[in-house]
């Protein structure tokens, strides 16, 4: 936590443009890399050490300790519970549902204990799946590039561009401009804040909204003194900021397909259960989203405010919080460049078209002109690609993109949602989801009201220690047999599992964003409990009111 303490202080403080320098120590969450190599900076550092180097180390000298370590030990767990299970475990189905439960313990395992970097471990279905005849090779490489693929790496570019323009830190200023009040408003401050994040939020992945609003937020605490920070009333609402970005990316993220890679586990695994039934569209989750975290969000507000916000804050932070600092800010960007306003024409297309590829069954969107063949994937690389044709007209030639800017796309987290997508497939095509079914017979007559907040709550437990993308592949091929059991529609438990996912609040490894805002020195785990806990009640309550209502 110190090392990453030190990064923060390096980069965080020295630019507002973060993303390329704090994506490679907050990715730890989600790759498992636990250190970076030393000279991973350095370009004229060779790549093999020399002969006298390797004479010298005494790490080159294998002993007992070397090998039997508790990493490698995690290594050996993944094929020997799979090894387990294909000797042992004997199911009704056919020999590849049980071939296919050794290989869900086995990359588990691995996900789990982070043994394997986490995107090596999502690219196992690869090899795992032809060799245990689960399926071909040429079948499970599709998992990994399909629509819902596209529309993450288009949407990525996307919110590169953003952040190689500085667009973010310029809309975080007059959104918090407008909302700072005068006099100066503490909570209403608080509310621009958090609203700002959550709407960056909406638009691109949950972390990256983060990483890329918390050197604003904690570039408009910085205008406070280092003796002022001593006071406990500014130090409580210096509090409430850090919490309040970390959480409002994660509620923000909840809202659209493109916020966080839960919903594009869900959506994608909804296909592959069910591809004769309608997908999940832009518009459609956006209907529900929405409105769901609009209602977590107030609920984040009122707590925050309630902890954090004391009558005596604006008064305290009046002198050195006011318009004319923030407007200062704003000035020293200057006026908007011609690339800037073309990136926000591209993102407001790119919004139009989701919002409209398919409206309602009475009124048809963009999409009923191309015989329903387009997806939102579609939409998102047309857009993206018009960055790298539009002129930047800063330099002769020079695009509003180049390929050299998008070597920072997170690759991580598109390997990751491969996988989701495999396994699902995979469950389903080996048995394994029959199998399964069958067991969760004894649940046919539990009432719905009762299981829907029990399956947010246990997914809302688990995702706690572990990656929310992983839990989401755990819980919802579950929920669907269970959801067959009991004679419902599969989205009524599905929805409630993959949401549930995204409700980490409470632990900082809960998810890199908590990371990001842990490192900022300005939160201890004991706030993340007080405020996370509270928040995990209040999302759970609200989905289990609007999932029997608005989502069925």
């Amino acid at each position: 936590m110190m090392r990453l303490r030190v990064m923060y202080n390096l980069h965080f403080r020295t630019t507002p443009s973060i993303f390329s320098h704090i994506v490679l120590h907050v990715h730890c969450k989600m790759n498992g890399d636990h250190e970076a190599h030393p000279n991973s900076g350095d370009i004229k550092a060779p790549l093999l050490p020399s002969h006298r180097q390797i004479q010298r180390s005494p790490s080159s000298h294998f002993t007992l300790k070397t090998i039997f370590t508790p990493n490698n030990f995690y290594i050996f767990l993944g094929p020997l519970l799979c090894a387990v299970i294909c000797v042992c475990v004997k199911l009704d189905g056919q020999a590849t549902s049980r071939n296919m439960l050794g290989i869900l313990a086995w990359v588990f395992a691995w996900w789990l204990t982070e043994a394997v970097p986490m995107p090596i471990t999502s690219m196992a279905p690869l090899f795992l799946f032809p060799l245990f005849g689960i399926s071909s090779a040429d079948a499970v490489a599709h998992s990994y590039m399909d629509d819902v693929i596209a529309l993450v790496l288009g949407s990525f570019i996307l919110a590169l561009a953003v952040e190689h323009y500085n667009i973010h830190r310029r809309l975080a200023l007059n959104i918090t401009i407008l909302f700072c009040g005068e006099p100066m408003n503490p909570p209403l401050l608080l509310l621009g804040i958090c609203g700002t994040t959550a709407f960056v939020s909406m638009w691109m992945h949950n972390v990256a909204a983060a990483v890329m609003m918390m050197p604003v937020a904690t570039g408009i605490l910085q205008n406070l003194p280092e003796v002022h920070l001593q006071s406990t009333l500014v130090r409580k609402y210096c509090k409430a900021v850090v919490l309040g970005v970390i959480y409002s990316a994660a509620v923000g993220g909840m809202s659209t397909l493109t916020g966080t890679g839960v919903n594009l586990i869900l959506v994608g695994m909804w296909k592959t259960y069910f591809p004769e039934a309608n997908p999940i569209s832009f518009s459609t989750w956006f209907c529900f989203g929405f409105p769901l975290a609009l209602v977590i969000f107030v609920a984040l507000w009122a707590i925050l405010c309630l902890f954090y916000c004391s009558r005596g804050s604006g008064p305290a932070l009046s002198e050195y919080l006011d318009k004319a600092n923030l407007k200062r800010e704003l000035d020293m960007l200057g006026p908007m460049a011609f690339a800037e306003k073309m990136v926000l024409a591209v993102f407001g297309m790119l919004i139009a078209l989701w919002m409209t590829r398919s409206i309602t069954d009475d009124i048809p969107g963009w999409g009923a002109l191309f015989n329903d063949r387009a997806g939102d994937g579609t939409a998102s690389v047309v857009m993206a690609t018009l960055l790298f044709i539009i002129p930047s007209m800063k330099q002769k030639g020079e695009k509003l993109m180049d390929w050299n800017k998008c070597k920072k796309l997170p690759w991580n987290i598109i390997l990751l949602l491969g996988a989701g997508f495999a396994i699902a497939d995979g469950v389903r095509t080996s048995g394994l989801a029959d199998d399964l079914s069958k067991a969760l017979d004894f649940l046919e007559a539990a009432p719905y009201l009762a299981i829907a907040p029990i399956v947010c709550l246990i997914s809302a437990i688990i995702t706690e220690f572990t990656s929310n993308n992983a839990t989401t592949t755990l819980v919802v091929p579950l929920l669907i047999q269970i959801a067959k059991t009991m004679h419902v529609h599969p989205l009524l438990l599905m929805v409630p599992g993959a949401i549930g996912a995204q409700f980490a609040f409470l632990l900082p490894t809960g998810t890199p964003s908590n990371i990001v805002g842990f490192t900022t020195g300005h939160i201890e785990i004991q706030d993340m409990i007080k405020t996370g806990l509270p928040l995990k009640i209040a999302g759970i309550a609200a989905l289990a009111f609007l999932m029997p209502t608005l989502g069925k």
